[in-house]
């Protein structure tokens, strides 16, 4: 199970929006930029001013907002036919690259943690790539949990949340970086093994 199976019904609620969107003439590679580039400037400012904890709660409404972005640029892409080869690398490249950038802060304040947090990066491109080649190889697209993007998400946002409440992550947080390492390595097994069914 992963959040990914609630993003029809979050689709629906921003329909209406989407359509306004396409009549106002924003085209779906335009949101799909802008996701990016946001996520990136966020990810810089973060890792920055790690000291500076209260930023921290940006962490959590952006990546919901950046949920929420992604699925308006797909909306967009597909039901008003927007879709096309540079979008869907696009669509593909920049979610790799604002993850890591939004992951990268976490390397300076999980205790010892830089390799892991490094890991973890490595893992959640690894885990996007593979992926992608099940649709490569002509069996769709993999979204398989446990560990998808939109967990992650979750999961970051979570971490960002309790950094800016009480100021540190404790002790705790260097082996919960292994644990989501495994997890990630599992999901990356899992989408092989279901994208070669």
């Amino acid at each position: 199970m992963s959040i990914y199976a609630l993003k029809p019904k979050f689709q629906n609620l921003l329909r209406p929006m989407v359509r306004g969107l396409h009549a106002a003439g924003i085209t779906a590679n335009q949101v799909t930029l802008l996701a990016c580039a946001l996520s990136m400037l966020l990810g810089l400012a973060l890792y920055l001013f790690t000291e500076r904890a209260a930023l921290f709660y940006l962490l959590p409404l952006w990546f919901f907002l950046r949920m929420a972005l992604n699925a308006i640029d797909g909306m967009l892409a597909r039901e008003f036919g927007q879709q096309s080869r540079l979008g869907g690398y696009l669509n593909e490249v920049t979610d790799i690259v604002a993850d890591a950038m939004l992951y990268l802060p976490f390397a300076l304040l999980v205790p010892q943690g830089a390799l892991a947090v490094g890991v973890v990066i490595f893992l959640a491109a690894l885990t996007e790539t593979v992926g992608i080649l099940g649709q490569v190889h002509g069996n769709g697209r993999r979204y398989d949990g446990p560990v998808g993007k939109s967990d992650r998400a979750f999961v970051f946002g979570a971490l960002g949340l309790w950094y800016a409440v009480t100021g540190s992550l404790g002790a705790w947080s260097l082996p919960f970086m292994w644990v989501l390492a495994a997890l990630l390595a599992f999901t990356c097994w899992r989408r092989l093994q279901r994208g070669l069914a």
